[in-house]
Parts: C-alpha cells; sequence; structure tokens
C-alpha cells in the first residue's frame, strides 16, 4: 500500500517548511505534495527549494479556498503518482511516522473508508462529532448559546474508549482517506472558499455508506488554524463561516426554505452584534 500526503500552504511557508523537516523522511509515506494556494508572500519560492524526487511543489492558479487548493494537490497526486491512500494534512500539524502508520494499518486492516487521529489544539481535543442539525446550526448563532453547540454534536464519552470509534465527522485538518473513496465521492466540493469542508465531504460520505473512524490512540498537535487566523479578521471568518453554513443546508443537507430563513435572520442579529462590538472597541 502507498500513501501520499497533501499539505495546503497560504502565506505559511515557515510552518510548511518545520513539517517538512519533520516527514521528508518518514518511509511510510511515499510522496509529499505541498499545494502553494497563490501566496502573496514568498511562500513558493522558499518552497521550491525542498523539491526533489519525493517532495513536489505545486502552484494553484489562483487562491480558490480551502478545497479548492486541496483537489489541486489531490488531482496532481493521482494524476501522477500510483498512491492507494491520501493524507490531507494542515501545515501546523505535529504527526510522528509511528502515528501515521497506526493509522494507515488501522485504514487497511479494517472496513474504513476515513481515519483521523485524535487533534489536540490549545482549546481542547477534538475527537470526531455528529453531521450537524439545524438545532445546533440555529444555538450556533445565537450570542450566549454557541456553548451548547458542542453538546449537540459530541458523542458520549464511553464511545471514546474503544480502540476505534465510529463518527460522522471529522476535522479536515488532518485526516486519511481511501484514494478510490476520494474519488467516488468528487473530491472536495469547491463551493465553499473555508469552514464546512469536512461536514461536506462527511455528508457525501454517509449517503454512501462509507464508514468514518477516529483512532483513539493516536493524537496528533494542531497549531489551531495559525495560517487563517493571521490572514482574516474574526468578523470575515464569521462571514464566510456562514455563507458555507447557508450552501451545506440549503444545496448538501437540502434543508427547506422556512428554516433556512430562520438561520439568516440569527445570522444577521449575530452579525450585528459583532459590528457593534467592533464599533464600541475603536
Amino acid at each position: 500500500m502507498k500513501n501520499g500526503i497533501v499539505i495546503l500552504n497560504y502565506n505559511d511557508s515557515e510552518n510548511t517548511k518545520l513539517m517538512l523537516e519533520e516527514i521528508k523522511n518518514y518511509k511510510i509515506l511515499d510522496v509529499i505534495i505541498i499545494v502553494d494556494n497563490k501566496s502573496t508572500d514568498n511562500s513558493l519560492k522558499e518552497l521550491k527549494q525542498f523539491e526533489n524526487h519525493k517532495i513536489k511543489i505545486v502552484e494553484a492558479k489562483e487562491n480558490k479556498g480551502y478545497a479548492s487548493g486541496n483537489n489541486v494537490g489531490i488531482q496532481y497526486l493521482i494524476k501522477n503518482h500510483d498512491v492507494d491512500n491520501i493524507i490531507i494534512s494542515n501545515p501546523d500539524i505535529i504527526v510522528t511516522e509511528k502515528e501515521i502508520k497506526n493509522l494507515v494499518e488501522n485504514l487497511e486492516k479494517n472496513n474504513v473508508a476515513v481515519i483521523a487521529p485524535n487533534i489536540k489544539e490549545p482549546t481542547g481535543v477534538s475527537r470526531g462529532w455528529k453531521l450537524p442539525t439545524f438545532l445546533s446550526e440555529l444555538v450556533a448563532n445565537i450570542p450566549f448559546f454557541r456553548r451548547f453547540e458542542l453538546s449537540l454534536l459530541t458523542y458520549k464519552n464511553e464511545e471514546y474508549k474503544k480502540d476505534l470509534t465510529k463518527v460522522d465527522v471529522v476535522k479536515g485538518c488532518f485526516f486519511i482517506i481511501k484514494k478510490t473513496v476520494l474519488e467516488d465521492i468528487g473530491y472536495f466540493d469547491e463551493n465553499t472558499f473555508l469552514y464546512y469542508e469536512e461536514i461536506i465531504m462527511a455528508k457525501k460520505l454517509k449517503e454512501k455508506g462509507y464508514a468514518t473512524y477516529v483512532d483513539n490512540n493516536v493524537t496528533v498537535i494542531h497549531a489551531l488554524s495559525a495560517c487563517v487566523d493571521k490572514n482574516i479578521n474574526r468578523i470575515e471568518k464569521f462571514k464566510i463561516l456562514k455563507k458555507s453554513q447557508y450552501y451545506y443546508e440549503k444545496y448538501i443537507n437540502k434543508m427547506n426554505i422556512f428554516k433556512l430563513l430562520i438561520l439568516r435572520i440569527f445570522y444577521y442579529i449575530y452579525l450585528l452584534g459583532l459590528e457593534i462590538e467592533k464599533w464600541i472597541k475603536r
């Protein structure tokens, strides 16, 4: 079984270079694809220095977001290399070769389409979650109630006492998917710029009967959207998030127009609150 990894870079060459230095000699990785998502700094030039027979730096023609950028790398990988499994990773992930091996072994020996580790972040540990419901989407748009969203989407603690836990959604910052499965669902949906990519993928996987698991014996470290935080301000991130949410609910989840209208009303109320908060802090 051959494994390829796709790492998406945007104005974050320092983290990407650190990760490359760490993983470039991992024998479990047959091919490493770095996609520079049309960075506005000198990332492409910096990363080109790492290119060799195993590492390929691919430049996206334009920055159309996370999904599109990853698809550039995925399609290049599939076209030019014979791989069985594809790892999708952010550049700010810390993962050992042993951890990747464990994930790949569980992907291959179990009837699994997607596998992910526990993701340790400064805010806590992500272990996969349920697909969103109307109620969970609604409370995410209501100030002071957003904290209840997590309780609506998480599984019971006993579910994570197993070696593998079946979940709906895993974090898009690091997971492994079988190449044939990725081809079957049509890669990432490119109708979002940022956010909801893993939820859209999870919905498509579930509809086709594919299983997604979290390996509870493997934990990787994520620096928590370092690139996003330094390139997009809070209000713009919120707008992008809700645009992606609307696309998912309308076109992927087929939510009815009445529920969509309610979500939009609470979205604008929340946005108004953010704008007022910003104005007060000036």
